[in-house]
């Protein structure tokens, strides 16, 4: 789905047969909500969900490699932080256009400005990890006869998972709120029926899309804290 979602009006049903709620324009109409949910939101968070994971997936694969690669050769760090750094700084909407010319109005753009956005702080997260596990257990490998390979994978990277999932946390969090503004470019996620409603009088379609992003900001970051905690059952074990 492509193209710039316009401004509108929401589609409010015939007030023949609308509440009184929505005839009031209440605070929330839930019986619209609930009528609207198949056709407008539930496509559009389905589309939040797809460009979120999207974005950290491909953030998270490009941020890993990078910061294995500055943990073995620490000059690299300087350069791809600093390059990451530039990104983060950018407004959202400076990139989109910065964008625009080359991708066009898709969600090329999108995805590709989503993830300028999450390589600081994933490669942070990474390179933060590797760097805290503790000499005395990299010792312990090599002394078991554990090559640079197998030490990465066995002992460096389980012990910087904490610090790794904090990381995807933060990114992930900060991606469903960026991907609202998306909608500046395509007509998809949460963001396109935030921005239709903004030149409307009816409260509902605004307020029900911001929950929705923020419910959804919510339960990305609990899933995640899930999986961390499963993935480190080591740090809770009893001595």
């Amino acid at each position: 789905m492509s193209g710039i979602a316009t401004p509108g009006d929401p589609e409010i049903p015939d007030y023949g047969d609308a509440s009184r709620c929505v005839i009031d324009n209440g605070v929330f109409c839930t019986d619209w909500f609930v009528q609207q949910w198949p056709e407008v939101f539930q496509p559009a968070l389905l589309e939040h969900v797809v460009m979120t994971v999207v974005a950290v997936a491909v953030g998270f694969a490009i941020s890993f490699i990078a910061a294995v690669l500055a943990y073995r050769r620490a000059w690299l760090s300087s350069p791809f932080g600093a390059v990451a750094t530039f990104l983060y700084t950018l407004p959202p909407l400076a990139l989109f256009q910065l964008l625009v010319p080359i991708t066009g109005l898709t969600m090329v753009t999108v995805e590709i400005a989503l993830v300028c956005f999450t390589l600081v702080i994933l490669f942070r997260a990474v390179l933060a990890g590797l760097l805290g596990v503790p000499d005395d257990a990299k010792r312990a490998a090599r002394g078991m006869g554990l090559d640079s390979g197998q030490i990465l994978r066995m002992v460096e990277l389980p012990l910087a998972i904490p610090s790794i999932i904090s990381g995807l946390r933060v990114a992930t969090v900060l991606t469903v709120s960026i991907a609202t503004i998306a909608a500046f470019v395509v007509d998809a996620g949460l963001g396109s029926p935030i921005l239709k409603a903004i030149s409307s009088p009816f409260n509902t379609q605004f307020i029900g899309a911001g929950a929705l992003a923020v419910l959804l900001a919510f339960v990305l970051d609990g899933l995640l804290a899930l999986v961390g905690r499963a993935l480190t059952t080591w740090t809770r074990a009893k001595v």
